[in-house]
C-alpha cells in the first residue's frame, strides 16, 4: 500500500510546484460545496411552506455577526420571518426560490472555475511526464534498446501515459473535491441529527472493503494488459518495417497468426478488466441503496418518537442530503478502482525514469571543441552482458590518418567504432583523444568532434534540406548545397520536383539506396567534423552507386582523421593502416602491401574477393 501511495504522489509531483494549482482549487471547491449545501438547507423552510407547517424559528431582531453556522441560520430565519410577516406564504416561497437559484448559480460558477484549474493541472502533468520519459529514453545508451522491444517503448510513451491521464490524473478531481463534499455533507448531517449520522457511519464503510477487493484484482490484470499491448505494437512495427520480407517468404499467415494470438489475449484481458470495472459501479450503488434502506428504517423510527430531533420535513431533507453523500462516496470508490489501473502504467513509467543512464557526463567532464593530435585505444575490453566482444585492443589513429578495420562479421569492428562516441562505455581500458580520457569529455563536445556514416542510411521523414542540416537550426541553403556537392548528391537533388525541399519519406523510402547514402554523407560533410567514423558505408550498394558514394567518401575524408570499417576491401587499400580483427582481438596490422606480403588472414580475405 505504501508503494501505491508513493507511485501516486510521484506522478502528481510532475505538477510541481503544486502551489500553482492546489490553493486556488481548494478555495474554489470549498465555496462550490458551501453553496451546494445551502441549496439543500433551504429545502426545509421550502417544504414547511408547501406543507403548511411553519416551524422555522421566528427572529425579528437582526442577529449580531459571528463566524458560525448558528449565525447563518439565525440570519436566514430573520429574513424569512420578515418575509412571512410582510408577504405571507407566497412571498416567503418566492424568497426561498430566489435564494436557491442564486445559490445554485454560484455553486456552478465555482465548480466551473475549479474544473479549469484541474484541467490546467491535468494537461501540465501529462506534458511533463511525456517530456521526462522522452528525454530519458533519448539519454539511454544504445545497449539499453537491445533488451527492449520497440513496441514496449512506444507503448510507454503512448498507452501508459494515456492510461495515467485517464485514471490517476482524472482521479485528482475526485481525490481533491469529493472529500471536501463528503466532509461538508457529514457536518450538515450531524447538525440535523447526530444519532442518525453516527448510525450511517457504522454501516457505510462495509462497501469500501468489498470495492477494495475488486480493485486489487483489477490492478494485476491492468499490468499484464500493458505488457501484451507492447507485444502487439512490436509486431505491428516489425510487420511494417519488414513487409517486403514477409511477402517474399509468403509469411503473411504466420505473422497474422502471431498477431492474432496476442490480440486475442489482449481482448480477453481487456474484457476481464472492463467486467471488473463495470462491477464496481452497480456494486457500490447496491451497497449504497442498502445503507439508505437502513437509514430509512432507523431514521423513520426516530421521527415517530415524540421527542425526536427530526421533523418529517427535516427527515425528508436528511434523506435527500444523505443520497447526495453517496455520490462522492461512489465517485471515490470508482476513482480508487480507476487508480489501480493507472498505477500499473505508472510503475512501468517510473521504472524507466528510475533506470540509471550508464553513459552520461561525469562531474569532472571538461569542454573540448578541437582535435589536435590522436585517438588512442588503450587495453580496450568490452562485453555485452557477459559475452566478451573485445579483448585488450590497442591502437592509435594520428591526426589526418585513416585506419581501416577489417575482419569477419562478429569480430568486434562495429563495437570498436561505437565505443569512440560513447554509444557504449568500455568494460575496462580507456580511449583517449589528445591524451584526455573520453569519459572526462562532455558528451555533446565529444560527439561534436565526430561525423558518422553507417551501412544503413538513417534518414528522417522530412525534407532533404532538413536531413542534411540535421541538428543545425541555423543552416543556410548555400552551406547545405555545398555539402551536397561534395557528397555527389546535388545533381539528383536538383532534378527532384521540389529540390532540397522534397520529402524523403519514411526512412528515406522515396530515394534509392545510393541516394540515401549520399545524403547521409552530405549530412556528415555539413557537420564538418575533424574525426570520421565510416561503418561499411558502401557494402549495400550496386557498382555504380558504390562508385559515386566512394568518390563522395574520398572527398569527405580529405584532411580528416578517419576510422573506416569495410567488407569490400577495395575501398580501403589506400588506408594508412589496416587492422585485421578476429574474435575481438587484433591479429594483423599494417598497410595494404605489407599485409599482402605477410600472406595471412588479410591476404586470404583479398583472395576471396578476387581483389588480387
Amino acid at each position: 500500500m505504501n508503494s501505491d501511495f508513493k507511485t501516486y504522489f510521484r506522478i502528481l509531483s510532475f505538477a510541481s510546484p503544486l502551489s500553482r494549482f492546489l490553493p486556488r482549487y481548494a478555495i474554489l471547491a470549498i465555496f462550490g460545496v458551501l453553496f451546494g449545501l445551502i441549496n439543500f438547507s433551504l429545502l426545509i423552510p421550502l417544504l414547511n411552506v408547501l406543507f403548511g407547517v411553519i416551524k422555522t424559528e421566528e427572529v425579528h431582531i437582526r442577529p449580531e455577526f459571528s463566524f458560525s453556522v448558528e449565525y447563518a441560520k439565525n440570519y436566514f430565519n430573520y429574513f424569512f420571518s420578515n418575509m412571512l410577516a410582510e408577504h405571507g406564504k407566497i412571498g416567503a416561497l418566492k424568497f426561498v426560490c430566489v435564494v436557491i437559484m442564486v445559490s445554485v448559480f454560484f455553486a456552478n460558477v465555482f465548480k466551473y472555475f475549479s474544473q479549469r484549474v484541474l484541467s490546467s493541472m491535468r494537461t501540465y502533468i501529462v506534458a511533463n511526464i511525456r517530456n521526462a520519459l522522452f528525454e530519458k529514453i533519448t539519454a539511454f545508451h544504445i545497449g539499453y534498446f537491445r533488451n527492449r522491444k520497440k513496441g514496449d517503448v512506444i507503448s510507454n510513451l503512448t498507452n501508459d501515459v494515456s492510461e495515467i491521464e485517464n485514471s490517476i490524473i482524472s482521479s485528482v478531481q475526485v481525490i481533491l473535491r469529493e472529500p471536501i463534499m463528503l466532509i461538508g455533507y457529514l457536518v450538515m448531517l450531524f447538525i440535523m441529527s447526530a444519532k442518525l449520522t453516527l448510525f450511517t457511519l457504522i454501516v457505510l464503510p462495509a462497501s469500501g472493503l468489498i470495492i477494495a477487493f475488486v480493485s486489487k484484482k483489477l490492478r494485476k490484470d491492468a499490468k499484464i494488459v500493458q505488457d501484451v499491448l507492447g507485444n502487439i505494437l512490436s509486431i505491428i512495427e516489425e510487420t511494417i518495417s519488414g513487409v517486403r520480407i514477409i511477402k517474399a517468404f509468403n509469411a503473411q499467415r504466420y505473422i497474422i497468426q502471431k498477431f492474432q494470438v496476442q490480440n486475442t489475449r489482449y481482448k480477453d484481458l481487456l474484457k476481464s478488466i472492463w467486467n471488473q470495472k463495470e462491477l464496481a459501479s452497480p456494486l457500490s450503488e447496491f451497497l449504497g441503496v442498502t445503507v439508505v434502506a437502513g437509514v430509512l428504517l432507523y431514521g423513520g423510527s426516530l421521527v415517530l418518537e415524540n421527542n425526536s430531533e427530526l421533523s418529517a420535513s427535516g427527515f425528508l431533507v436528511y434523506i435527500i442530503l444523505y443520497s447526495q453523500i453517496l455520490v462522492p462516496a461512489k465517485n471515490i470508490s470508482n476513482a480508487v478502482t480507476s487508480i489501480q489501473r493507472g498505477l500499473a502504467s505508472g510503475e512501468r513509467i517510473l521504472a524507466i525514469l528510475d533506470t540509471p543512464v550508464e553513459v552520461d557526463d561525469t562531474r569532472i567532464s571538461i569542454s573540448k571543441s578541437t582535435f589536435a593530435t590522436s585517438v588512442k585505444y588503450n587495453d580496450v575490453t568490452f562485453a555485452y552482458d557477459k559475452d566478451e566482444v573485445l579483448k585488450k585492443v590497442n591502437f592509435e589513429i594520428h591526426k589526418g590518418k585513416t585506419i581501416a578495420l577489417v575482419g569477419q562479421s562478429g569480430s568486434g569492428k562495429t563495437t570498436l567504432a561505437d565505443l569512440l562516441p560513447r554509444f557504449y562505455d568500455c568494460t575496462s581500458g580507456s580511449i583517449f583523444i589528445d591524451g584526455v580520457d573520453i569519459k572526462n569529455i562532455k558528451l555533446a563536445d565529444l560527439r561534436g568532434l565526430m561525423g558518422i556514416v553507417t551501412q544503413e542510411s538513417i534518414l528522417f521523414n522530412d525534407t532533404i534540406f532538413n536531413n542534411i542540416a540535421f541538428g543545425m537550426p541555423n543552416a543556410t541553403e548555400e552551406d547545405v548545397i555545398a555539402a551536397a556537392k561534395i557528397a555527389n548528391a546535388h545533381e539528383f537533388i536538383s532534378q527532384m520536383e521540389n529540390g532540397y525541399q522534397s520529402n524523403v519519406g519514411d526512412r528515406g523510402s522515396k530515394l534509392s539506396g545510393g541516394q540515401r547514402q549520399r545524403i547521409s554523407i552530405a549530412r556528415a560533410v555539413f557537420k564538418n567534423p575533424p574525426i570520421l567514423i565510416l561503418d561499411e558505408a558502401t557494402s549495400a550498394l550496386d557498382t555504380e552507386s558504390e562508385r559515386l558514394v566512394q568518390e563522395a567518401l574520398i572527398n569527405l575524408m580529405k584532411n580528416r582523421t578517419s576510422l573506416v570499417i569495410a567488407h569490400r576491401l577495395s575501398t580501403i587499400q589506400h588506408a594508412d593502416e589496416i587492422i585485421v580483427m578476429q574474435k575481438g582481438q587484433i591479429i594483423e596490422r599494417g598497410n595494404h602491401q605489407e599485409l599482402i606480403n605477410t600472406n595471412g588472414s588479410y591476404k586470404r580475405l583479398c583472395d576471396l574477393q578476387a581483389f588480387v
